[in-house]
C-alpha cells in the first residue's frame, strides 16, 4: 500500500499508569493500559476499535491526541512524529486532530452558549472572529441538522442527541482530518443512535473525514467501519477488514464478541460462546497469552509463550496459535 494512503500510522503505542502506596507515594507498579498496539488508519476511512470496557480503547484515542501522555512507542500523522512535538507545533496539529466525546452531557460546558463551544476552536486558532464567527457556526450547526437559531441556548436546553450533534459541530468547526470517535452512540437511545451513525458518515463522505470510532457494540461497528481492531487487556488481538473479521473471526475472543450481538430474528438459531472467568486486571496480567485463562482452546503453550499480533491471511492478523481449530 502506497505510503500516502496512510494518514495515521501507530507503532508499539504503550499507556502505562504508576501504581503509588505508602506514606512517600512509591510506585509499586503499572496498570498497563496500552501495552504495545500498532495499527494504522488510511485516509477517508473508518478503523472500528472494539473490546469490553477497560480494555484501554479509549486510552488509545486520548493518548494519539496527547491528552494522555504515552509511556512509550510512536505516532506519525501525516509522516509528523506526534508524540515528539513541541507544544507550539501541537497545539498547530490540534486543527488536524479532533475528538468526540461519549458523554454528550458532561463534555458541553453548562455555562457556555452553544455559539461560544463550537466558536471556540474558530478562536483559539485564529480561524475566525466577530460576524464571520457567528456565520461559521451557524453554517456548522445546518450541516450537523441543527438550525443556527440554536446558537444563543445553553446545552440544558437540548436533548441528549441534539448534544451530541453539538459536540460533532464543535470537533468539525477546525476543518480537521482526523476525528476519534469515542463511543459517540452509547449513551443514547437506540432510535437516535442510528441517526448520528448516519450523520456521521455523510459528514465523512462530504468532508472526506478520516475516523478512529471507538465502541463496544459490534453491531454499530459493522455499520460504520472499513477496517475493525479488537483489543484486550491493552492489546490487539485481531485486525482485519470489517467483512473479513465479522464472517471469519480467527481469535476466540472476537468469536465470543461476535456471538454476543443479539439476534432479530426469532426464528433463526443462535448459539453463544459464553466466556469463563473474569477480565484480569492489567496492573497483574497473565503470563503467556492474556487470553488463555478464559479461552476454551487455550493449552500448555498459551500459557508460558506470549503470543503477538501476526499475519494469518491477506491483511487479517490475529494473536493466536489455534486459528485453523478456530476458523472451523
Amino acid at each position: 500500500m502506497p505510503e500516502q494512503d496512510i494518514l495515521l500510522e501507530v507503532n508499539d503505542l504503550k499507556t502505562h499508569f504508576p501504581i503509588r502506596r505508602g506514606v512517600l507515594n512509591r510506585t509499586v507498579g503499572y496498570v498497563k493500559a496500552v501495552d504495545g498496539v500498532s495499527f494504522f488508519i488510511r485516509k477517508g476511512s473508518t478503523l472500528g476499535l472494539v473490546g469490553e470496557s477497560g480494555c484501554g480503547k479509549t486510552t488509545i484515542g486520548r493518548t494519539l491526541l496527547r491528552l494522555i501522555p504515552a509511556s512509550g512507542g510512536r505516532v506519525f500523522f501525516e509522516g509528523q512524529d506526534v508524540l515528539a512535538l513541541s507544544a507550539s507545533r501541537m497545539k498547530q496539529l490540534r486543527r488536524q486532530m479532533q475528538i468526540m466525546f461519549q458523554d454528550p452531557y458532561g463534555s458541553l460546558n453548562p455555562r457556555m452558549t452553544v455559539e461560544d463551544i463550537i466558536g471556540e476552536g474558530l478562536t483559539v486558532h485564529g480561524i475566525a472572529r466577530g460576524r464571520q464567527r457567528n456565520r461559521r457556526v451557524a453554517e456548522i450547526l445546518e450541516q450537523v441538522g441543527l438550525s443556527a437559531r440554536y446558537a444563543d441556548r445553553f446545552p440544558h436546553e437540548f436533548s441528549g442527541g441534539q448534544r451530541q450533534r453539538i459536540g460533532i459541530a464543535r470537533s468539525l468547526a477546525v476543518n480537521p482530518k482526523f476525528i476519534v470517535c469515542d463511543e459517540p452512540v452509547s449513551a443514547l437511545d437506540v432510535s437516535i443512535q442510528s441517526q448520528i451513525v448516519n450523520l456521521l458518515q455523510d459528514l465523512q463522505e462530504k468532508f472526506g473525514l478520516t475516523y478512529l470510532f471507538i465502541a463496544h457494540d459490534l453491531a454499530v461497528v459493522e455499520h460504520i467501519s472499513d477496517y475493525v481492531a479488537v483489543m484486550y487487556l491493552g492489546r490487539i488481538v485481531e485486525y482485519a477488514s470489517r467483512d473479513e473479521l465479522y464472517y471469519h473471526p480467527l481469535h476466540p475472543y472476537t468469536k465470543a464478541l461476535l456471538s454476543a450481538i443479539p439476534e432479530p430474528n426469532p426464528a433463526k438459531r443462535h448459539t453463544r460462546m459464553v466466556l469463563k472467568g473474569e477480565v484480569p486486571s492489567p496492573a497483574d496480567p497473565p503470563a503467556g497469552c492474556h487470553f488463555h485463562p478464559r479461552c476454551p482452546w487455550a493449552e500448555e503453550r498459551c500459557k508460558a509463550e506470549d503470543q503477538r499480533l501476526e499475519v494469518k491471511a491477506d491483511q487479517h492478523c490475529a494473536a493466536c496459535w489455534k486459528t485453523d481449530q478456530i476458523a472451523e
